[in-house]
C-alpha cells in the first residue's frame, strides 16, 4: 500500500455494492490524495479498460458470486492487476479469484435488498482507507487516532438511531399513500446515501425513486417537483450543508414535501424540511454510517404498509449470477 507499489484504486461492484464503493471512493480520496475511481461490474469490462502499473482492483460482491463483478475481475486480472477482494462469503468465488480477501462477516442476510451488507462493506471500507491514507503517509497519527475513537462510536450512535424507529414508521406510513415518486439528494459523501437509499426503496416498495448529486437537481430534476414527488435529502453536516439549505428551500417553494437526514449540528436544514430524522453528530466523513439507518426503516416500513413482500420482492434476486 506504499508509494513506492500502490499509485491508483479502483472499485468493481453492482447494485448497493456499488454504492459502497462510490463511498469507498471519496473516503481514499480524501486521505489518501491518489487517483481512485469505481466503475460497474457490468460496464468494466466493455469500456476498453487500462489497468496502470500499480494499481489496486479493489472488487466488492456480498455474494462473492456476482457475475458481472467476476468478469471484471478476470479481465483486470489479464492485464496484470492485483485484486483485493470484499466479500461475506467464505469461499465464494470471488474470494478464490483474488489475491487477497477481506471478510464482511455480516451473517446470513436472508432479504434480497442489502442492509446489514452495506453497513459492514462501508465499515471495511474505513478501515481500508485509512490504511491506504496511513501508507502513503498522507495522515497524521493524530487525525488516525481521533478517526479510529469516533468509528468506536458508531455502534452505539447506531442504536440511538435505532431507538427512533417509531417515529420513523410514522412517517412512513403517511407518505406512503401520498407520494407517487422520490428523489434522493446528497452532496460528497452523502450522494452515495442517496444513491442506496432510493435503490432501497424503488426495490421492496415498487415507488420510482432516483438518487441525484444535489447540485444536479436544476439541471433537469426540479422539473419533477410537486406535491405527491417527496425528496429526501441527506447532510452531513460539513462545508455543503448551506447548498442543501438552498435546494430544500427550491423544493419547498415548488411546494414540494422534504425529508431531511441530517446530524444535529445541522439545525437549519433540520428546522427547514417539513420532517427530518436527526442523526447524532460524528464527523462528517462517518455519517453515512448513521444516515443510511433511517432511510433503510423509511423504505422498509413504506413496503410493509404497503403490503409488498420486502424480504423477496419481485423480479430480484439475493445475489446474481447471470449478467
Amino acid at each position: 500500500l506504499n508509494k513506492e507499489n500502490l499509485t491508483k484504486v479502483l472499485f468493481l461492484a453492482c447494485g448497493t455494492s456499488y454504492h459502497a464503493a462510490l463511498l469507498g471512493k471519496y473516503l481514499i480520496k480524501t486521505w489518501a490524495r491518489i487517483p481512485v475511481d469505481a466503475e460497474l461490474g457490468s460496464e468494466y469490462r466493455y469500456s476498453h479498460p487500462i489497468v496502470m502499473p500499480g494499481e489496486l482492483v479493489v472488487a466488492i460482491s456480498q455474494s462473492g458470486e456476482t457475475a458481472d463483478t467476476l468478469a471484471a475481475v478476470q479481465e483486470a486480472k489479464r492485464q496484470g492487476a492485483k485484486v483485493l477482494a470484499i466479500t461475506n462469503v467464505l469461499g465464494s468465488s470471488l474470494s478464490r479469484a483474488a489475491t487477497w480477501t477481506l471478510y464482511t462477516h455480516a451473517g446470513p442476510e436472508i432479504g434480497v435488498a442489502s442492509t446489514k451488507a452495506f453497513t459492514t462493506q462501508v465499515g471495511l471500507l474505513y478501515l481500508l482507507a485509512l490504511a491506504i491514507a496511513k501508507a502513503q503517509e498522507q495522515i497524521s497519527i493524530a487525525e488516525l487516532q481521533e478517526t479510529a475513537a469516533a468509528l468506536l462510536k458508531i455502534p452505539t450512535q447506531m442504536e440511538e438511531v435505532l431507538s427512533k424507529e417509531k417515529e420513523i414508521e410514522k412517517v412512513a406510513y403517511e407518505y406512503s399513500e401520498r407520494i407517487r415518486g422520490t428523489m434522493y439528494l446528497g452532496r460528497g459523501i452523502s450522494y452515495p446515501i442517496a444513491l442506496e437509499g432510493a435503490l432501497k426503496l424503488k426495490e421492496i416498495s415498487y415507488i420510482h425513486a432516483e438518487g441525484y448529486p444535489a447540485g444536479e437537481m436544476k439541471h433537469g430534476p426540479i422539473a419533477l417537483i410537486e406535491p405527491k414527488v417527496l425528496s429526501v435529502v441527506v447532510d452531513a453536516g460539513d462545508a455543503v450543508s448551506e447548498k442543501l439549505l438552498g435546494n430544500i428551500q427550491e423544493i419547498e417553494a415548488r411546494r414540494g414535501p422534504v425529508i431531511a437526514i441530517a446530524p444535529t449540528r445541522s439545525a437549519a436544514v433540520l428546522k427547514a424540511a417539513d420532517v427530518n430524522f436527526a442523526i447524532p453528530d460524528a464527523p462528517a466523513l462517518l455519517t453515512p454510517l448513521l444516515a443510511i439507518l433511517p432511510l433503510q426503516l423509511f423504505a422498509y416500513h413504506i413496503a410493509d404498509h404497503r403490503g409488498t413482500d420486502v424480504d423477496q420482492p419481485r423480479n430480484l434476486a439475493k445475489s446474481v449470477t447471470v449478467e
